[in-house]
């Protein structure tokens, strides 16, 4: 089968042959793959910074889900057990999801991964609750954009979003989002914003998908003086903005603050289950019904070695067809 294939950590998938994949157990299932996306996830699993990364030298298909046909000619999504760029990859049965027919395969691919990166955080470190305040901390991206649309679903009164191009920022306000604040300003000026509003409507929730320095502000915004505070739940979900931060015990101490993350390792069972079996069909059906919208690029499967880290505009999901 052709396929793009990693034969060394940092290189670029090369479009190429490759042996088909092998069913090897009764939960596996041969999928015929039509669309799958190019997410950070997989760029940092091929080159190898990514925490669940295999660490074995050996060559691998690239991808790690997508859209296809099983056998019995039955369209799903499903999370790959080998590598989903490629015309066939193996899947298990109880990691997949039918596709709605009126729902195209880029969509359908792109939708996932964004949707586990928002909706779990949301629902599960977070709990929202109808009429809280969240804040989401580098809105501009993919997920951010899904998680602005996904916490207005879920019954946000307010929605703050962050991010570097005031541009950009301004078109959230279409997508759903209440206001905004421009992270490229000094320091002073954004943790002024931040406590401003905080004082006016406590923030509940803060899904943070940079970390770093624009975390530390953050959290320096909701220091507390010593009198009572509004609980809030803090929940990273990425580290674009660097891996690490300061946080100082003050903060700690001075505020009612649950500080928590979402991603692989972090979910339990029951949650994962619920993702593919609750979760992710509604999200299709919002999608078709353009209740939920994401944007995405396609390129051919044999023009992967120049699309893979092609420039994408915000929050833009590059898949590639099969």
């Amino acid at each position: 089968m052709k396929a793009a294939v990693v034969y060394k950590k940092g290189e670029l998938p090369q479009y190429t042959d490759f042996p088909d994949p092998i069913i090897e157990n009764e939960n596996q299932l041969l999928m015929n793959v039509k669309a799958s996306a190019v997410k950070n996830l997989d760029k940092n699993i091929a080159s190898g910074k990514h925490y669940s990364a295999d660490d074995k030298a050996t060559a691998k298909v690239a991808g790690g889900d997508g859209v296809g046909f099983l056998e019995d000619g039955t369209r799903v999504y499903a999370l790959g057990v080998t590598g989903m760029i490629a015309e066939k990859a193996i899947v298990d049965k109880n990691k997949m999801v039918k596709v709605p027919e009126d729902l195209d395969d880029c969509t359908a691919a792109a939708l996932p991964n964004a949707v586990a990166g928002s909706a779990m955080a949301l629902r599960f470190r977070a709990d929202i609750q109808k009429g809280e305040t969240v804040l989401i901390n580098g809105a501009t991206g993919v997920t951010g954009k899904i998680a602005i649309q996904l916490a207005r679903h879920y019954g946000a009164e307010k929605i703050i979003v962050t991010g570097r191009k005031e541009e950009t920022l301004k078109a959230l306000l279409d997508l759903g989002a209440d206001e905004y604040v421009l992270l490229m300003q000094p320091d002073e000026d954004f943790i002024k914003h931040i406590k401003k509003i905080h004082s006016t409507a406590p923030i509940d929730i803060i899904i943070d998908y940079l970390w770093g320095r624009s975390a530390e502000l953050i959290l320096k915004s909701l220091k507390g003086d010593g009198s009572f505070t509004p609980r809030t739940r803090f929940v990273s979900v990425g580290s674009l903005g660097g891996d690490t931060i300061q946080l100082s015990s003050e903060i700690l101490r001075s505020v009612d603050l649950q500080l928590s993350g979402s991603g692989f390792g972090s979910w339990t069972k029951m949650e994962m289950k619920q993702l593919i079996t609750e979760i992710l069909p509604e999200m299709f059906e919002l999608a078709v019904s353009k209740k939920l919208v994401i944007e995405t690029i396609s390129i051919a499967i044999n023009d992967i070695e120049k699309a893979w880290d092609m420039p994408l505009a915000d929050g833009k999901r590059l898949v590639v067809t099969i």
